[in-house]
């Protein structure tokens, strides 16, 4: 169900007070309204599975569920506006997130969505020429290397890194290491298209590991389950920093990803999960895009490249994932991204 605005800030009231009555609620809403207009408002988010109650009669508190949290319809953009210390974040990990999500993350209409295009991603890439499919991979390759090192702050151009890997010229002004995240980028990729069999089922570990190496090789970043602590820009939400505790979260997560009964929603939960866990010194957010593009191709898929993607959209998204654990914001760009590449590019 489509929130309206007043909807979501009822529902962001109840996830920054759980517990709370509707009488409290309509006190710390803005905007002035009538108890009855609230009481409405909070039956049907209750109605709809965004809420739990708890007591009876004029003592009855609300707070939000899983499915509250997790399918929560928010404006990222106007969540994100708020200062970090001034939204209603929840700052600490939550054990309980991966094993309780459900097997899809998908609406029936949206898998269908998906599944159409699917089909026409196919029927175009059928009988493709070997020099045809290479040419469409290298230029997808170019796509993905650009827009995804643009999300991580790579000021190289799209022209610039279509030079960069097709003749090995840096473009003038560039740092190393800007030039180094480009070309790993299609080291990565490479390495998922020659081991996409490995992401075919249970996630692996280690061919995850290896993705994440090959990102940051030369970049002066560890590999390996990281040992401490990392802090994030521009929010409240801090990873776990126990190593012990983030191979366990890891494998909550590929649980959860090998429980689902559908490709999108197995590559949109690693999207989302190793995005989340963060269990890497740096390099996660990359990490778990081409990873997730692994599963989608090892389920013969398209692969998102994320051209089309506006960058500081992505990482509201993400930011919004992490302090509130409502996935929908990256599920709508997961979509669109995916209906874009699979109208776009063939064979891959």
């Amino acid at each position: 169900m489509l929130l309206s605005l007043r909807q979501q800030k009822i529902a962001l009231i109840i996830h920054a007070n759980p517990g709370i009555s509707s009488s409290r609620v309509q006190e710390q809403l803005e905007e002035k309204m009538s108890l009855i207009t609230v009481k409405r408002d909070v039956t049907l988010l209750l109605k709809q599975g965004y809420l739990t109650s708890s007591g009876s009669g004029p003592s009855i508190t609300y707070e939000l569920s899983l499915l509250g949290r997790l399918f929560l319809p928010l404006d990222a953009h106007a969540y994100c506006a708020i200062e970090p210390d001034k939204r209603p974040a929840s700052p600490h990990f939550n054990f309980n997130l991966f094993p309780r999500i459900p097997e899809t993350v998908f609406t029936e209409d949206e898998r269908t969505r998906l599944d159409k295009a699917t089909v026409g991603y196919r029927a175009r890439s059928g009988g493709m020429s070997e020099a045809l499919h290479t040419k469409e991979l290298e230029r997808f390759v170019i796509e993905l290397s650009w827009k995804s090192s643009k999300i991580e702050g790579n000021t190289y151009t799209l022209i610039d890194t279509e030079r960069l890997i097709r003749e090995g010229i840096p473009a003038p002004g560039k740092t190393r290491d800007e030039t180094a995240m480009v070309l790993n980028h299609k080291k990565a990729f490479d390495f998922v298209c020659e081991q996409k069999a490995l992401f075919a089922g249970m996630p692996n570990h280690a061919a995850i590991e290896r993705v994440h190496a090959l990102l940051v090789e030369n970049l002066g970043i560890a590999s390996g389950v990281r040992r401490g602590g990392v802090g994030i820009v521009g929010t409240v939400y801090r990873p776990l920093d126990n190593q012990y505790q983030i191979r366990e979260a890891l494998e909550k997560l590929y649980a959860a990803v090998y429980r689902s009964r559908d490709p999108y929603s197995k590559a949109l939960l690693l999207l989302a999960g190793l995005s989340y866990i963060q269990p890497f010194e740096d390099g996660n957010k990359r990490t778990a895009r081409l990873s997730a593009n692994a599963i989608l191709m090892a389920h013969e898929r398209t692969p998102l490249s994320y051209r089309s993607v506006d960058e500081v959209a992505y990482r509201e998204s993400i930011t919004v994932f992490y302090e509130l654990r409502s996935i929908e914001p990256l599920k709508r760009i997961f979509i669109d991204q995916y209906l874009f590449a699979a109208k776009q590019y063939a064979g891959i």
